[in-house]
């Protein structure tokens, strides 16, 4: 793919982190203190994608994509399930970025996003309880909720 085709997959995948990092700082505030650990821990791997991301666009030419002030959630997230169902759908979306990242570079850059949605995919499982055939896909057919949206 063209440069400007990755950088553009990379920005997609900077923002959908930043939307990430976004909704696990709501999950932190819902979810109950047994999954709190797990909250944490993929909070901190988003943190460290985005700053990642935010590194490879500059090597790329481009300036990254700012973090939204606030983000529109898909649902009320009122109680801890809700909290457990938010962020599942933030690994489905961030899956399905990065599902675009892998068909839009190559080498290392490619294996980097290939391991990224390997690891939202585990953690949408971990948090639903199951798993789908091709974690990214789905939300890339339209059958899923669009990506969460920046609110000013």
């Amino acid at each position: 793919m063209s440069g400007k085709g990755e950088l553009a997959a990379v920005q997609a995948a900077l923002a959908a982190e930043h939307a990430a990092v976004y909704g696990y700082g709501v999950v932190g505030g819902r979810i109950g203190a047994d999954r709190r650990t797990e909250a944490r821990a993929a909070y901190d791997a988003h943190r460290a994608r985005r700053d990642a991301l935010g590194r490879t666009v500059r090597a790329l030419g481009g300036d990254p994509v700012a973090s939204a002030a606030g983000y529109a959630l898909p649902f009320a997230v009122a109680d801890a399930a809700a909290a457990v169902r938010l962020a599942a759908e933030l690994e489905d979306r961030v899956a399905g970025v990065y599902s675009d990242l892998v068909r839009a570079s190559s080498g290392d850059r490619r294996a980097a996003a290939a391991e990224a949605l390997r690891e939202a995919a585990v953690r949408a499982v971990r948090w639903r309880g199951g798993s789908v055939a091709f974690p990214g896909l789905a939300e890339r057919a339209g059958t899923a909720s669009a990506p969460a949206t920046p609110t000013a």
